[in-house]
């Protein structure tokens, strides 16, 4: 079984690709292209870069806490995080790219500086790569700019359905992805199954779409919120 180390050295190798692939996008963009409409409703392509810089940014600021033994949030409150992304969308695209890949790097920066004895600390900041990993990816697809939940890594479809386990939801029901073996269950109690490709269970999951691609055992699909 691999050790802990290994596996958080697998996870940054995973998070740095999936940045990559991010910015390669992003750098494809052209004129009106940072204002078309994201995936995501009220938010324009702009929007939903500024919210990855900033978020990449909150994230480095909560690790940075952890090394000083200063407990810092991602950000001041919701009202202040809305606030800065819709500034930061309306800036000049060059300024957002610019402001991304700052972020990605102080991100980066901050998990490289986290010392090995940081014990429990270290664990916790651990989580951080799955959260940022998430945040890359899901956003990445809602840009709608050529990348989408067909192409995430098997691995990522893996993780995040592993990850929205831990998540509370109105109904009980399990998944059975047709591409991974396991099942996984959400909620407490019987409830009906639900097949599909992993990704495509992954991304209803995340309240995205309305099930295309996926079937139950008991007819409908159960609800499931926003992510």
């Amino acid at each position: 079984m691999p050790d802990d180390n290994s596996v958080k050295t697998q996870q940054l190798e995973e998070l740095q690709e999936a940045t990559n692939r991010l910015v390669r996008t992003v750098d494809g963009f052209k004129g009106g292209d940072w204002s078309d409409p994201s995936g995501l409703p009220g938010w324009s392509r702009a929007h939903v870069v500024a919210h990855l810089a900033l978020n990449a940014e909150g994230l480095a600021g909560a690790l940075t806490g952890i090394v000083q033994d200063e407990p810092t949030p991602m950000y001041a409150s919701q009202e202040d995080r809305d606030r800065d992304i819709e500034a930061l969308a309306g800036r000049d695209p060059a300024e957002l790219r610019e402001r991304l890949l700052a972020g990605c790097t102080l991100y980066a920066d901050a998990w490289t500086a986290l010392p090995d004895d940081a014990g429990g600390n270290r664990r916790t900041a651990g989580a951080t790569l799955g959260m940022r990993l998430r945040e890359v990816e899901i956003h990445h697809a809602d840009l709608e700019a050529g990348y989408s939940r067909s192409d995430w890594p098997p691995r990522f479809s893996e993780i995040l359905l592993a990850s929205m386990t831990k998540r509370e939801w109105p109904e009980p029901f399990r998944v059975a992805p047709t591409d991974l073996e396991g099942i996984w269950t959400y909620g407490e109690g019987d409830g009906p199954t639900v097949s599909g490709t992993a990704a495509d269970l992954g991304w209803w999951l995340t309240g995205r779409g309305s099930g295309e691609g996926l079937t139950s055992d008991r007819g409908e699909l159960p609800k499931v919120g926003s992510w």
